[in-house]
C-alpha cells in the first residue's frame, strides 16, 4: 500500500524531451508529481503512446492510481512567410493581412485564416508572437486587413496570431484535435483539456466526443471566454487558468484579479480547477526560482486551486526534478501555515441543498471539531469526493472506489487520496474497511477518529446520506 501526500493541493507536471524516459517519470513522482500533462502540440502518436505506457507502468509498480492529462493543440492563428527573412515594423506604419499566398515583405503579409477576414471589424487589434507587436485595424476587406501598428517590433515566418476583441468563427476542435483525441481516449487518458475555448458550446462539443470516458477540462485563456465563465463552468468538469495566453490577449495587470476570479467561481460551483503558466519559469535554465515566482505559486495554492502545473519547467527545463520538487515544497510550507485554512476558505463555497453538500459540510465540520485526522467516503461515480474537496476540509481526505478510472480521474483534485478497492455491502463493512484502510494508508493512527460518508443503499452513485464518526483502535490491520 502506498503512503499517500501529506499535501493537498496536486501538482501537474508537463512531460517533455527533458522527462518522457522512465527513470525520470518516476522521479518527478517521487519528487512530487500527481499529475502527468502531454501536449499534443508536440511529439507523434508513437512518442505519447509510449509516454502512457511508461505512466501506466510506474502506476503498476508503485499500486497508486497515477493520473494522465492529454492537452489537446486547438487551432493556431499564424502568419505566412516572408520572402527575405524577418521584417521590422515600425510605430505608425501600415502594414496589410491579406489572402494572397505569395511570400511578405516589409509591406504585407498572407493570414491563411478566412475567419479573421469575416470576424474582424474596425479598431480591433491584432497581437503577433505572443504580443511583442501589436497592430490595430484601420480597414476591413473581404480580402485584406489594412493596420496600423501600436507595438513595433519584428515579424517572421508563421509568427502566431491572437486577435482578442473578437470571437473567432473557429471550432475549439481542429481535424487534429478530433485524431488526438481519440488516440487520447483509446490510450486511457483520465482528463483531455481542451484550447481555443471561446464559448460553452466548445465545450459542450468536446463532452459529447468524450462521451464520459475522461473528464473535460476547458483551458480559459480568450477574453471571450471570461465573458461566459459561469456557463463554461456549468458544462466542464474543470478549467485551466491559462496565463499564458490571458496575459497576451489582455493588460498583463488584469490577469493576477482575474486568477483569483476564476479560481473562486469554480470553486464556488464544485469544479476543478487548476492554475498554469511560467509559475516557475526561471527554473527552465537555473535550480532555484526567484522569489516573485515562489510568492506566486504560493497565492494560488493559498486561493484554495486544485493544483498547479509546470510546463515547460518539467518538460524541456534543465532542472524537471528540482522543479516539482521546489512546488511540493512551497506548497508544504504554505499548507503548514497556521493561517492557511482562513485563507483557504476566504472564497465562500455554500452548500447547495442536497443531500451531498449537507453531509460534506457537516463532515468538514466534524472533523474540525474533533481534530479528525482523516475523512473517509465511498464513490462509484467520484461525486461525493468532489463534494467532500469542494469544502477544503483541514483533515485529508481518503476516497475509496471500486473504480480504478475514477480512482485516476480525482488524482487531481485538492485533498483526495484515492484507493481502489472493492464496495461494501453493508453498514458494519463501511466502518471497518474506512478504519482498516486509514491505518494501511497511515492517514490516521490508533486513537485517532475518522469521519466517514457514504451513500445508502451502498452502490448507488449520488445517494450520499450517511456520516459516522469512528475511532481507530488498531487492531482493524489484523481482520
Amino acid at each position: 500500500m502506498f503512503k499517500p501526500r501529506r499535501r493537498k493541493v496536486r501538482i501537474v507536471a508537463t512531460l517533455g524531451p527533458a522527462s518522457r524516459s522512465p527513470d525520470m517519470i518516476r522521479a518527478l513522482f517521487e519528487a512530487g508529481a500527481d499529475v502527468f500533462r502531454i501536449n499534443m502540440s508536440h511529439g507523434t502518436q508513437a512518442d505519447r503512446a509510449e509516454i502512457i505506457g511508461n505512466i501506466r507502468a510506474l502506476e503498476e509498480e508503485v499500486g497508486r492510481p497515477t493520473t494522465i492529462l492529454v492537452d489537446l493543440q486547438g487551432p493556431k492563428l499564424r502568419v505566412g512567410t516572408f520572402a527575405d527573412g524577418p521584417v521590422e515594423l515600425k510605430k505608425g506604419q501600415l502594414f496589410t493581412f491579406d489572402r494572397d499566398e505569395r511570400p511578405g515583405n516589409a509591406e504585407r503579409v498572407h493570414l491563411p485564416h478566412a475567419e479573421v477576414f469575416s470576424a474582424l471589424s474596425v479598431g480591433a487589434r491584432l497581437l503577433i508572437d505572443d504580443g511583442k507587436v501589436s497592430v490595430e485595424a484601420i480597414e476591413v476587406h473581404p480580402d485584406r486587413i489594412v493596420t496600423k501598428v501600436l507595438v513595433a517590433g519584428k515579424i517572421s515566418n508563421h509568427k502566431g496570431v491572437n486577435v482578442p476583441d473578437v470571437v473567432i468563427p473557429l471550432a475549439a476542435l481542429t481535424d487534429k484535435d478530433r485524431r488526438d483525441l481519440a488516440f487520447a481516449l483509446d490510450a486511457g487518458a483520465d482528463w483531455i483539456a481542451l484550447s481555443f475555448v471561446q464559448r460553452p458550446e466548445d465545450v459542450a462539443e468536446t463532452r459529447k466526443l468524450v462521451a464520459g470516458r475522461a473528464g473535460v477540462l476547458a483551458k480559459i485563456e480568450k477574453p471571450s471566454a471570461i465573458d461566459r465563465l459561469d456557463e463554461i463552468l456549468d458544462l466542464a468538469d474543470a478549467v485551466m487558468v491559462a496565463r499564458g495566453d490571458l496575459g497576451v490577449e489582455l493588460p498583463v495587470a488584469e490577469v493576477p484579479p482575474l486568477q483569483k476570479q476564476i479560481v473562486a467561481a469554480a470553486r464556488a460551483k464544485g469544479k476543478t480547477v487548476v492554475v498554469a503558466t511560467q509559475m516557475l519559469e526561471s527554473m527552465i535554465q537555473n535550480p532555484v526560482p526567484t522569489r516573485a515566482e515562489v510568492s506566486d505559486v504560493a497565492n494560488a495554492i493559498y486561493d484554495g486551486a486544485d493544483a498547479v502545473m509546470l510546463s515547460a519547467e518539467s518538460a524541456a527545463g534543465s532542472y524537471p526534478i528540482e522543479a516539482v520538487a521546489m512546488m511540493d515544497e512551497i506548497a508544504a510550507q504554505v499548507e503548514g501555515d497556521p493561517t492557511y485554512q482562513a485563507r483557504v476558505h476566504f472564497s465562500e463555497t455554500r452548500p447547495e441543498a442536497t443531500s451531498a453538500d449537507a453531509i460534506s459540510a457537516a463532515a468538514g465540520q466534524a472533523a474540525a471539531t474533533l481534530a479528525a485526522k482523516a475523512l473517509c467516503c465511498f464513490t462509484t461515480s467520484g461525486s461525493t469526493a468532489h463534494r467532500a474537496s469542494r469544502e477544503r476540509p483541514n483533515a485529508p481526505i481518503l476516497v475509496l472506489t471500486p473504480s480504478l478510472e475514477t480512482a485516476r480521474r480525482l488524482g487531481i483534485v485538492w485533498g483526495l487520496h484515492a484507493v481502489r478497492t472493492k464496495d461494501v455491502t453493508s453498514f458494519e463493512e463501511m466502518v471497518e474497511k474506512s478504519k482498516r484502510m486509514a491505518l494501511r494508508t497511515k492517514l490516521a493512527s490508533a486513537g485517532d477518529r475518522v469521519i466517514i460518508m457514504a451513500g445508502y443503499p451502498f452502490g448507488t452513485p449520488g445517494s450520499t446520506n450517511v456520516l459516522h464518526i469512528s475511532r481507530l483502535q488498531g487492531s482493524e490491520l489484523k481482520d
